[in-house]
């Protein structure tokens, strides 16, 4: 029996959900939308979004937001932490433990009541450093964001 509370998985969305589990990198809908339309070549865009949109309220992906770049999509709903790169915008999973005291702790110091928490580190990805360091800018390019 079908739990009602979850929309049906569609032939779409469950094409939708399989692409953005085959890959880590964190794509936008647009870049979603083009993966799937190999496979449903019929589908719009807007029904990617819409689905996209849908799929991430039931809890089944993560809708990565940032002010400084477009919408981004994790096909890993678990809580983890990322690493944007300030250089090339890739998103990276970082293989770390999720920090399961930050919630306790800025419950007990607000008051606030915490379920989760989603960190995001900014910086400078392993290839574009190591691509920098090769050329000898390595240097230039981490002080440049220390501030």
């Amino acid at each position: 029996m079908r739990d009602d509370s979850q929309p049906r998985l569609t032939k779409q969305r469950r094409i939708i959900l399989e692409e953005l589990r085959k890959v880590q990198t964190h794509p936008s809908a647009d870049e979603v939308y083009e993966m799937v339309r190999k496979r449903l070549p019929k589908i719009s865009l807007a029904t990617v979004y819409r689905n996209l949109n849908l799929l991430s309220s039931c809890g089944l992906i993560r809708t990565l937001t940032s002010a400084s770049s477009q919408m981004r999509f994790d096909g890993n709903p678990e809580n983890h932490y990322h690493l944007r790169c300030v250089k090339c915008d890739r998103i990276v999973d970082l293989p770390i433990e999720v920090f399961a005291g930050l919630d306790e702790c800025v419950q007990n110091t607000t008051g606030h009541v915490v379920f989760e928490h989603n960190l995001e580190f900014q910086g400078i990805c392993r290839s574009c450093h190591e691509h920098h360091h090769n050329e000898g800018r390595s240097d230039h390019v981490v002080e440049r964001h220390k501030n």
